[in-house]
């Protein structure tokens, strides 16, 4: 694939991934360093894009069937790979949960 194209493609997975967590690319794909690093903001989060034509077949295979993969290499902290979907029913269930604590104590502004 060409530079540009390859780029392109990208992009357009940054783009989308931001949509669906509704949150926002990063302008330069984070290349211009300091507090633009990443591809993406979301969810609190800062988060690193990739997209490959086939290239995580074998994370895919593992995962059929589960909610999550752990992951870790020798020295290397774990990673998790889950389904996005599941992430998000996780965050609003965290919200709803701490909006429920928040209410019951009174704090709510």
């Amino acid at each position: 694939m060409s530079g540009r194209r390859s780029r392109r493609k990208g992009s357009d997975a940054e783009r989308e991934f931001a949509k669906l967590i509704g949150g926002e690319r990063v302008p330069l794909s984070g290349a211009a360093g300091g507090s633009y690093t990443g591809d993406v903001v979301g969810l609190g989060l800062k988060w690193e894009c990739k997209r490959r034509k086939d290239g995580f077949k074998q994370l895919y295979s593992w995962l059929e069937g589960k909610d999550a993969l752990a992951l870790r290499a020798d020295r290397k902290p774990w990673l998790v790979v889950m389904p996005l979907e599941k992430l998000l029913w996780l965050v609003r269930d965290y919200v709803a949960e701490e909006e429920k604590d928040v209410s019951y104590r009174g704090d709510a502004t």
